[in-house]
């Protein structure tokens, strides 16, 4: 069976960056499940994966703007630590920070005594992906996880 939208995949991965770091896999867990053509995944591995099948293993580089978008240095700013409502404060952290386009996900990334520096990028954004991949199932999708656009 073919991969194509509305089928539902269910693969091994995976990621590394450009030093060849293992950034994610599935190695160990069970095969990652979604719904093909739903946009469950980045775009250019979804792409990549139109028409493969059972079976099939493939290597992918993704370029920033088919993955998690290209670094954008506006969404790095400087704010004052009594921003954050929290006793203690560390990089790494993450939040959710309210915008007049609504919730944006933000990390903090340094603390310099009272100024705290946040990142709104993605922590993959601008990084080319490379993927290495195994197809372990295809089937089609239930009218229900049609109608939800993801896997049950």
């Amino acid at each position: 069976m073919e991969i194509q939208k509305g089928r539902v995949v269910g693969m091994h991965y995976t990621l590394r960056n450009e030093e060849g770091e293992i950034i994610d896999t599935s190695e160990g867990r069970e095969p990652l499940m979604f719904l093909q053509g739903f946009g469950n995944i980045i775009p250019g591995l979804e792409s990549e994966l139109e028409g493969k099948q059972l079976g099939d293993a493939l290597d992918v580089v993704v370029e920033p703007e088919n993955g998690y978008g290209v670094r954008h240095e506006q969404l790095i700013q400087k704010v004052p630590r009594e921003a954050f409502q929290v006793d203690e404060l560390q990089v790494g952290m993450q939040f959710q920070a309210q915008t007049e386009q609504g919730p944006v996900p933000i990390r903090v990334v340094e603390i310099e005594g009272q100024e705290v520096t946040i990142d709104g990028n993605h922590e993959l954004a601008g990084v080319r992906l490379h993927f290495s991949v195994s197809i372990e199932s295809v089937r089609d999708a239930s009218e229900e996880e049609l109608a939800h656009g993801h896997v049950h």
